[in-house]
């Protein structure tokens, strides 16, 4: 019989100064070694499994994160991933003039 796939309860908001996005997943009763996580600047993706249920996911992220300094931790079956914005420059924003 093939795993019952289900999207995990996904938790994710900006820290008290906004300088990082907060992700938690809950995970209940799976072993660490069966959980992978990746991530780009504008999403992230689960694939998790626990006997005959998978949890998979795949998630936009609204502002882009700098995935070489994310951080992630799993304790008991809560994932939690802690990763910096990207601040815009002035050079990388442009103004678009609004036609009548």
């Amino acid at each position: 019989m093939a795993a019952l796939r289900v999207a995990p309860y996904v938790c994710a908001y900006s820290d008290e100064n906004e300088e990082n996005l907060h992700i938690e997943i809950e995970l209940p009763g799976v072993d660490k070694k069966e959980i992978t996580f990746k991530m780009q600047e504008t999403s992230f993706s689960i694939d998790a499994a626990r006997g005959d249920v998978r949890y998979v996911g795949t998630y936009a992220i609204g502002c882009p994160v700098d995935t070489n300094r994310a951080k992630a931790t799993f304790r008991n079956g809560l994932l939690a991933v802690d990763v910096p914005y990207i601040q815009p420059t002035a050079e990388e924003t442009k103004e678009i003039p609004i036609a009548e």
